[in-house]
């Protein structure tokens, strides 16, 4: 049985999963609370990050919260929005 994490959580089964499997916390709650219906509508049709701008990809990663992202390249904002 899955531990409770709060209300916060809306599948502590997927999100204790995704963590044992190395998820950060924000990403495990993210998947755990998506709606997984709804996820990945796109199916792969998203533009590459390779075809993006940097200052696209700086935007993206200052979305989705990456630090240090004003002092990466390229290729270094690519990585870390891969791994975020």
């Amino acid at each position: 049985m899955a531990k409770d994490h709060g209300p916060q959580i809306k599948d502590d089964e997927v999100y204790e999963d995704l963590r044992e499997k190395g998820y950060s916390k924000e990403k495990a709650a993210r998947i755990a609370n998506s709606d997984r219906h709804e996820v990945g509508k796109k199916g792969g049709k998203g533009e590459k990050y390779e075809e993006r701008t940097k200052k696209e990809l700086y935007q993206k990663a200052k979305e989705v919260g990456i630090e240090g992202r004003s002092d990466m390249s390229k290729d270094e904002l690519i990585e870390a929005l891969r791994n975020h």
